[in-house]
């Protein structure tokens, strides 16, 4: 005779549904992590921890942190920071050299405008002349032998905010998985990372909204059927910046030193890891449409979805199937 129990307890029943979950803010942000099957808060608590550690080195917040002990020494002397630290700083420094929209050093930029604050501006030309001189990543040195950052300019800062969010939550699933968490949901402040096959649908998979961008967050304007992935969106409708009758939104172009200008309101990428999908949601919002052949090479990076001006979505990589329609104001085309 099989007894459900455990550790001299009575065995929970479908304990593989149950839900334990943990509302947490850092970052910036809400965050909301949940856990299915798990018989313990503790991987909850564990992973709120993570993200305060990784944010206490990560941080441009704050006055003090490894990142902006790189950005106070800026022009003077490099920096010595630590493994993980030094290993997300030069991923992003390379990718920002790559010049596809992706700058970890926009900062002063980005502080110029400072859109969504209530100081917000249309700033003057020679102004965000002044600030592009700042924001090139080819003035970064990152030395192997020893971590250590040097900005080459007094003035330039490096802001990992771009990227940070992504890198947190794939630490976060490698702990889960490491302890043997068979599901769950990593919500930092609408960057998602969904662990494992959802006990919520009989199929296993799981049903991630699209978000409106034309209403707060939390309404979707679709669904899409997806296995344990990361789906990661830019996009423009969050922060608004409107003077004399023009609208900026705070995605700006380190090649103009203004809001980016495309068609799109949103682009939501669904990838395996969730490092990727930020670095991916950049490069198609920069480029304002899909690309040729994009991630066709990459079975790690599952799809897109477009949403356009003219509330149209367009899928990339996803079968029609997948993605079911919330919202008949928008058409897929």
């Amino acid at each position: 005779m099989t007894t459900l129990a455990y550790n001299g307890e009575t065995a929970i029943p479908a304990l593989a549904q149950q839900r334990r979950h943990q509302a947490h803010h850092a970052l910036g942000t809400d965050i909301d992590l949940t856990l299915f099957g798990s018989d313990s808060d503790q991987y909850l608590q564990a992973a709120c921890d993570l993200i305060d550690q990784y944010e206490d080195r990560l941080t441009v917040n704050r006055t003090v942190s490894e990142v902006m002990a790189i950005n106070q020494a800026a022009g003077q002397h490099p920096v010595q920071v630590s493994a993980a630290t030094y290993t997300l700083v030069r991923q992003a420094v390379e990718l920002s050299r790559q010049h596809f929209g992706f700058n970890a050093l926009i900062g002063p930029l980005v502080k110029l405008w400072h859109i969504g604050f209530t100081n917000a501006h249309v700033p003057e030309q020679s102004a965000i002349n002044e600030r592009l001189a700042l924001i090139d990543p080819e003035a970064v040195i990152c030395n192997d032998a020893d971590f250590s950052v040097l900005l080459k300019v007094t003035g330039m800062e490096l802001d990992l905010g771009a990227i940070a969010k992504g890198y947190i939550a794939d630490r976060i699933q490698d702990y889960w998985e490491a302890f043997g968490q068979r599901a769950g949901m990593i919500n930092l402040g609408g960057n998602l990372l969904m662990v494992g096959t959802s006990p919520l649908h009989p199929d296993g998979q799981w049903r991630v909204g699209i978000q409106d961008p034309t209403t707060d967050r939390g309404n979707a304007i679709a669904s899409v059927t997806i296995g344990p992935c990361s789906a990661v969106t830019s996009g423009i409708y969050e922060r608004h910046l409107e003077f004399n009758g023009q609208s900026y939104h705070h995605i700006l172009d380190s090649q103009t030193g203004y809001p980016r200008q495309n068609d799109l309101e949103s682009v939501t990428v669904f990838s395996k890891a969730s490092i990727d999908g930020e670095i991916e949601t950049t490069r198609l919002f920069f480029a304002g449409q899909p690309i040729p052949d994009w991630a066709t090479q990459r079975p790690d990076i599952y799809g897109a979805i477009f949403v356009t001006k003219q509330r149209e979505l367009q899928i990339v990589g996803l079968s029609p199937e997948q993605v079911t329609l919330l919202d008949d104001r928008f058409t897929i085309i």
